[in-house]
Formats: structure tokens, sequence, C-alpha cells
């Protein structure tokens, strides 16, 4: 069985995923069930690779201790940098690490983003599924989930929930 490349994100109904600066203080529920579980813990246990941008990676290292430790990671990135016991830095093919990683035996495989190698994914089609989150907020500007000259892709809706008054929508490609 072939492992899924998974874009799991969260966006503003507006279609942001950060503000410009990339901030993403804006990433939360409208308070109608603070405490509920968003099954971001159920996901996680269906990957074991992580495929991310440079900007997305120095970003959660902002946010304290690195909180994928244990999970295989690729970070794309032009700049030279040494592996670490976290991450691979990569600026291969992605369509070559993409069969590669198809070709293993493993978990799925989570697209965390940036915004470009999402992009990027996008129009080489690389996606097999989009889990997307959509948070209860219009930011009016920011980083936008799609760009523009996108191939379409048809999509089957797998599982669409609320909670917290956020949206949740799972497709896959038709």
């Amino acid at each position: 069985m072939s492992r899924n490349i998974i874009l799991y994100i969260a966006m503003s109904l507006d279609g942001y995923i950060a503000r410009k600066n990339g901030d993403v203080d804006w990433l939360e529920g409208d308070g109608s069930e603070p405490d509920a579980n968003i099954g971001y813990d159920e996901f996680y246990g269906t990957i074991d690779t992580l495929i991310m941008g440079r900007k997305t990676y120095d970003q959660i290292l902002t946010f304290g201790e690195y909180p994928y430790k244990g999970t295989r990671g690729y970070v794309y990135t032009s700049e030279k940098r040494d592996k670490n016991e976290d991450v691979e830095f990569t600026d291969e093919n992605a369509e070559d690490l993409i069969g590669k990683l198809k070709r293993e035996t493993g978990k799925d495989v989570w697209l965390i983003g940036g915004a470009g190698l999402i992009d990027a994914f996008i129009k080489k089609e690389l996606i097999d599924e989009y889990f997307i989150s959509v948070i209860p907020c219009i930011l009016g500007e920011g980083i936008s989930l799609f760009k523009d000259n996108n191939p379409e892709i048809k999509l089957k809706l797998l599982k669409n929930e609320t909670v917290n008054g956020i949206a949740m929508l799972h497709y896959t490609k038709r």
C-alpha cells in the first residue's frame, strides 16, 4: 500500500494560513468548546514523516522545543545546512523525494507548509489528501493557502465536522 502525502493545515475563512509577517496567533476556535479534541493527536499517529519549508521550520523553532522529535523530517531550503537529529535539509526535486517515500514502507507523510512549498506540491499534483481546518476568523490579508494558476484537482469529501467553531474538512483526490 502506498503512503499518502497529506496536507494538514488550518486557514482563515478568507483563505490565509498566516498573517503577512507569518504570525499564526489567530489560530483558535470560537470558544464554544474550549476543551474539545480537534483530532490532531489522532492524525499525528497516522504519519511518520514530515515535509516543510525552511521558513516554517524556523518559525516552529521559535515556539520552543522542536515538537516533532522522533519523526523523520525533511526541510526544503536552498541554504546549505547540515542534517541534524530532527530533520534533513534538502533541495531535492519534490517528485523524486515523494517517489522515494512512496516506495518505502511506512505511515503517511505530512506536508506541513509553508505556502511556497504547498503551492509547488499542488502544481505538481503530489498531494493525496487535504485536511483543512477553517478557523472562524477573517484576516483580510496574509499568506494565501492557494495561489494562482493551479491545475484543476477533483476532490471527494471524506469527512467534515465542526469542533469549537472550527470547520474541519477532509478530502481525497478522486
